[in-house]
């Protein structure tokens, strides 16, 4: 890596005194490992979509693959505010309000008052909704271990480390 211009580049190339990153027509010349990471995440995300996808019709057969992972932000923190999950998951109170009123419908979750503020309400894991998910995560995590056998537990735990360490980059 270099820094180029005030910009870190990952060849640290300058063509007619410009760097890298700066549109001007040529395609940008990164390190062959950052193509191939670009490759691996590509396919990593299209399985994931696709995993997303089979676990939330397992759950219920209505439910929109990315209503999975608000049930598994509820079940792993909690009762919470609808609009502290649209600011978890980055997107408009419209759009997490429609993804409750879904998971509502579904009764998989319920709303109930927050006892800190009376005017506003927690979303809740309902029971059925809670044993449901449970049932597809421990099904998933099967998977997991079956798919990654031949792992020893460090590579697994460092797998682990360097994607949680990639999804917390600002």
């Amino acid at each position: 890596m270099w820094i180029v211009g005030g910009k870190l580049s990952p060849r640290g190339n300058r063509r007619r005194g410009r760097d890298v990153h700066e549109p001007h027509g040529e395609v940008e010349d990164f390190a062959p490992e950052y193509l191939e990471l670009e490759r691996e995440l590509a396919v990593f995300f299209r399985r994931a979509r696709a995993a997303s996808g089979e676990m939330a019709r397992e759950v219920h057969p209505d439910l929109e693959p990315a209503a999975y992972g608000l049930l598994l932000r509820l079940e792993s923190a909690g009762p919470q505010r609808a609009t502290a999950l649209a600011a978890y998951f980055g997107v408009g109170k419209g759009t997490m309000s429609r993804q409750l009123r879904a998971l509502e419908a579904l009764r998989l979750v319920h709303r109930e008052p927050d006892p800190e503020d009376g005017r506003a309400s927690l979303v809740r894991l309902t029971r059925d909704g809670r044993e449901r998910f449970s049932r597809v995560r421990e099904a998933r995590r099967a998977e997991y271990a079956r798919r990654l056998a031949a792992w020893s537990p460090g590579e697994i735990a460092e797998l682990a480390r360097l994607l949680h360490r990639f999804n917390t980059l600002s």
